[in-house]
């Protein structure tokens, strides 16, 4: 079992930051051919996702959708004024796994891994485990 961590930074407020060469540098240094790799962020106003990776319309609409889903103005009761950025994460999730073969990561042709920020800008870090199979 091989294990780590890797650093985001973003910057804006609210952005898809893709993630998918750091994980794959994760499955490279772990030498496991076939297996799972599991990603986890530890963040509660951000969240992890597969999309398409080669229109950067999709993270825009993705964006705008949750913008609509979730209201900014609403009579939220926790105080940071980062209320909808928790429910955005909600939307997300906070993990991700993804099958391993031939030791690399077995993404659809158009599918990239994206860390989800919506609280930014900041730094950030993502876990990452590597199980063999």
């Amino acid at each position: 079992m091989y294990s780590g961590s890797f650093p985001v930074s973003t910057s804006s407020h609210m952005e898809f930051v893709d993630i998918t060469d750091q994980a794959g540098q994760a499955v490279d240094s772990s030498n496991v051919e076939e297996g799972i790799c599991c990603l986890f962020n530890p963040h509660t106003t951000a969240g992890l996702t597969i999309n398409e990776g080669c229109d950067p319309a999709v993270q825009h609409d993705l964006l705008g959708v949750f913008r609509e889903i979730v209201p900014l103005k609403y009579p939220y009761r926790h105080a940071e004024g980062n209320s909808p950025s928790h429910m955005m994460a909600t939307l997300t999730g906070s993990s991700l796994t993804v099958i391993i073969s031939g030791g690399r990561l077995q993404l659809g042709t158009w599918q990239r891994i994206f860390f989800c920020e919506y609280d930014g800008p900041r730094s950030r870090k993502v876990n990452w485990k590597v199980l063999s199979g």
